[in-house]
């Protein structure tokens, strides 16, 4: 049976997370799976198949790491990649796949007699900043992505960018996969009956960082409650930028009404209970959490980043630009009843996705 070894951050709650989960249950019925993180303890990983091995540099999660630790393991990973890719990875399989951006794609860069992928989930252009470390991370991966056999974008909006900061250098490598997503777990999960979800005619499903824009729909939704729109705004999932978030919910006067859930394992019946699903970005990699409001069949609106590729051929969408104004123009309109969602027409189906992925790995 043929070896290959998966690298992610971690198993946290997240996008990427989510599809490599999916991904690594169904492929483990033909092959021989091991999944390296740098931190352990996430989330998902106690849904990972038990035929699935797990191993990770640390035994905690980076949530977990004093502050010290948090600072040092960074450089840690950039300059010691070649010993953490000896003792970990080098010679435990068939095929090697750095599926995310970042630390684990310097990790696996190292020569070895393996087949070499990596997934890019992200603008690379925004994924680290426009700061000059973010310019100096980029320059460093430039050469780290010409040690891989394929590179894989989640959309061809990621792969435009990429190419236009790497001036087409890798293109010859290059494929675009859409995210898999198992979509029998979904229904599966968005029936269990939970008690007591909250009311949600705006719903988001997000890590609290700068890029998902949390901030920026607080403040649309205050703009909205002072124009006379009152409604809810429910944010399921936590990270970095939670204590900002909430001394601005504090400013703004809204706790009333637009409410931090925190992270939740099951998100599914909440998206399904929810009267409009909202992705609004600064910018995405293709936003996984699109297919999956997709398969509950509820109407979709999100900002015009590489979203927009989810929602292609989808009826119940609305795309607004990439700004606070227009973000509050269309929820307006949502909300004053003058938006009449198409109704879907065709089933969700992307078992050819899996098929896509076999071929790449083999």
């Amino acid at each position: 049976m043929k070896k290959i070894i998966f690298g992610i951050t971690s198993l946290g709650v997240g996008g990427a997370e989510r599809v490599l989960v999916d991904i690594v249950n169904n492929l483990s019925k033909n092959y021989e799976i091991t999944i390296f993180c740098i931190y352990s303890g996430g989330a998902f990983e106690k849904e990972i198949n038990k035929s699935v091995k797990i191993v990770s540099m640390y035994d905690k999660r980076y949530e977990e790491m004093s502050k010290f630790k948090r600072k040092i393991i960074p450089p840690y990973v950039l300059t010691c990649g070649k010993h953490i890719y000896k003792k970990y990875i080098k010679g435990k399989a068939d095929t090697e796949v750095a599926f995310l951006e970042g630390p684990i794609t310097r990790i696996f860069k190292n020569k070895s007699e393996a087949k070499k992928i990596v997934w890019v989930h992200n603008d690379i252009k925004e994924a680290f900043g426009r700061n000059l470390k973010a310019k100096l991370k980029n320059k460093i991966d430039e050469k780290i992505y010409s040690k891989y056999d394929k590179i894989i974008f989640v959309s061809k909006d990621n792969q435009k960018s990429f190419n236009e900061l790497y001036k087409n250098k890798y293109f010859s490598k290059q494929e675009v996969i859409y995210n898999y997503i198992d979509k029998h777990r979904i229904l599966k999960k968005a029936d269990k009956n939970i008690e007591l979800i909250p009311e949600s005619q705006i719903l988001t499903v997000a890590r609290l960082v700068p890029q998902k824009a949390i901030d920026r729909l607080a403040k649309v939704h205050k703009k909205l409650i002072d124009a006379g729109f009152i409604h809810s705004i429910n944010v399921i999932g936590d990270g970095p930028e939670r204590e900002n978030i909430e001394k601005l919910i504090k400013e703004l006067n809204i706790g009333e009404t637009f409410h931090l859930l925190g992270q939740i394992e099951n998100p599914y019946p909440y998206i399904k209970k929810a009267k409009v699903f909202a992705l609004l970005s600064n910018f995405e990699g293709y936003g996984m959490v699109i297919e999956e409001a997709k398969i509950l069949d509820k109407p979709v609106v999100i900002t015009a980043t590489a979203a927009q590729e989810a929602v292609t051929g989808y009826g119940k969408k609305m795309i607004l630009a990439n700004t606070e104004e227009a973000i509050f123009e269309g929820l307006k309109q949502i909300l004053s009843g003058n938006i009449v969602f198409e109704q879907n027409s065709t089933e969700y189906n992307n078992e050819n996705i899996l098929e896509e992925i076999k071929e790449i790995i083999e």
